[in-house]
């Protein structure tokens, strides 16, 4: 399995696996310790959570799991993100869904994190969506403190603009390391509006969620789905791939800023499916043509 260096001292799997789906899975704690041996066993070390994924209650699944064998800890690197808060069943004490990016929720959130994944340690930490009343002093603060007591190696964003990124970066004394961001042939904001283009100018790989586009590709009859849906069966064909969503990972990991897209499935032949897709290659006619049936008009 290919690397990307994201710091001095920390390097992702190419393919990143992603946990947010993981309760609708209803798997046991042997089940999820068999798919993260899996994953393992495939070269896939990365594992990408959230707080609030599964109303709270992934991240507590995968530490079950991984307290059946702890010495895998050494073998993987563990994302979480905090900041959104939600109404659930599982924090009675939410009212409302909102973002808070306050010293003293970032604090309380990793110190959860930490209990619920069953380690003493996460490898990057994620602010995980732009929070307009943000004060970056206070997310300074609880980043420097965690970093000092080794709770936490290395701190990005997920989901925030350039202005965004240059606010919270400029109070800190060491460097943002990722932006993960919705990236797919389907949805090409973040190619579009410069986001991208920003973490290549800085060196900045960055982690790619929903790389299938939520399935709109497979399941939906728009104009856009149907066009882009021929046109990734063509390629399909020519490329000798097994499937379309093959060439969607293709189509991403094909890209120079070595994006990493992470796959949320919990079966382990889709899983597969996307660690073949680092074998394919796209000529650049074939990009452009996935490209431009995404955007449904040439190039100018």
């Amino acid at each position: 399995m290919e690397r990307v260096q994201i710091a001095e001292d920390l390097s992702f799997s190419r393919i990143v696996h992603g946990l947010w789906r993981l309760n609708e899975w209803e798997y046991s704690k042997e089940d999820t310790l068999s798919l993260i041996e899996h994953n393992l066993s495939h070269g896939i070390t990365t594992f990408d959570h959230a707080d609030i994924y599964g109303s709270y209650t992934c991240e507590g699944l995968f530490g079950n799991a991984l307290e059946l064998k702890p010495s895998l800890r050494k073998q993987m690197e563990i994302v979480t993100k905090c900041g959104i808060v939600l109404p659930s069943e599982n924090r009675p004490e939410h009212r409302s869904h909102h973002y808070n990016t306050s010293k003293e929720h970032i604090l309380k959130s990793v110190e959860t994190s930490l209990h619920n994944l069953k380690t003493d340690y996460i490898d990057l930490l994620l602010i995980h969506r732009p929070d307009p009343f943000m004060d970056p002093k206070q997310v300074s603060e609880a980043f420097i403190e965690l970093k000092q007591q080794g709770k936490v190696r290395h701190f990005g964003v997920s989901n925030f603009k350039d202005h965004q990124w240059d606010l919270l970066q400029s109070h800190l004394p060491f460097s943002l390391v990722t932006n993960q961001i919705e990236l797919s042939a389907y949805h090409l904001e973040n190619f579009e509006d410069g986001t991208l283009n920003r973490c290549q100018q800085h060196g900045i790989p960055p982690m790619a969620w929903s790389p299938l586009a939520g399935g709109k590709v497979f399941n939906e009859e728009n104009d856009k789905s149907v066009r882009l849906r021929d046109t990734l069966h063509q390629i399909k064909e020519q490329t000798g791939a097994r499937s379309i969503d093959q060439i969607m990972y293709a189509w991403l990991l094909q890209h120079p800023a070595k994006i990493m897209p992470i796959v949320g499935s919990g079966k382990k032949e889709r899983i597969d499916l996307a660690v073949k897709s680092l074998e394919l290659s796209l000529n650049h006619d074939q990009w452009f043509e996935i490209l431009q049936s995404s955007m449904g008009h040439d190039v100018p």
